[in-house]
């Protein structure tokens, strides 16, 4: 099944879809991040401000590390399709974490739900951005990041303002579950886009190989 959208912006077909996968992974996580430490405390047996600011550390210092070596075997491996493998694998793998986020009682399952997570990103990020970069308008590049940084972080924003309300009303677990839902569909529209990143082969051999969006797929 191949799902088509039709938005009248004017940007590259490659840059519409992952400005509208952007969106609702980043609003996913958005509804995480606000309630995120407070969670820790509340729903975490044992836990404390150090085990909040130990699990920020696990994430933040593996998805560093783990970020430049899979940036270079990427870099270094020919056409898009291990990019596209990377990141469609990271957004499902990111939605997984926040799932697993809803059955966390103890420290320990905490930092391993923090290591998932911090995988997830560390694939998610450079392979975006490899694909993205390469697929910008050419007179609009500036426009291009910026409007991917502006509908991410409203969608993210919007999500904040409901987060605390939703988790108060709702409890934590609805707040999980909708970013692992909102992640899941980040990837999907990138799935079921079709000859999103690959061009249709034109003949009986398959050719995968990076190209640049022509004025028919804009």
């Amino acid at each position: 099944m191949k799902i088509r959208i039709d938005i009248n912006i004017k940007v590259g077909r490659i840059v519409k879809y992952f400005v509208i996968s952007d969106l609702f992974f980043l609003a996913g996580w958005g509804f995480i991040e606000p309630v995120f430490s407070v969670f820790i405390i509340q729903k975490v047996v044992g836990a404390t401000l150090l085990t909040v600011g130990i699990a920020a550390a696990i994430y933040w210092i593996l998805k560093s590390v783990l970020e430049i070596p899979i940036a270079n075997f990427l870099d270094t491996t020919p056409g898009e399709k291990d990019d596209f493998t990377a990141l469609v694998g990271g957004l499902f793998l990111a939605a997984l974490a926040a799932f697993s986020f809803s059955w966390i009682h103890e420290v320990w399952q905490l930092y391993a739900v923090q290591v998932v997570h911090a995988i997830a990103f560390a694939f998610y990020v450079p392979a975006w951005s490899a694909i993205f970069s390469r697929h910008l308008d050419k007179e609009r590049i500036s426009f291009d990041w910026s409007l991917d940084s502006t509908v991410g972080g409203v969608a993210a924003g919007i999500a904040g303002l409901f987060s605390g309300l939703i988790a108060q009303e709702l409890g934590y677990t609805a707040v999980f579950v909708a970013a692992g839902i909102l992640s899941m569909i980040a990837a999907l529209i990138l799935i079921t886009a079709p000859d999103l990143v690959f061009p249709k082969p034109t003949h009986t051999e398959v050719v995968i190989k990076d190209h640049m969006p022509s004025a028919s797929e804009i």
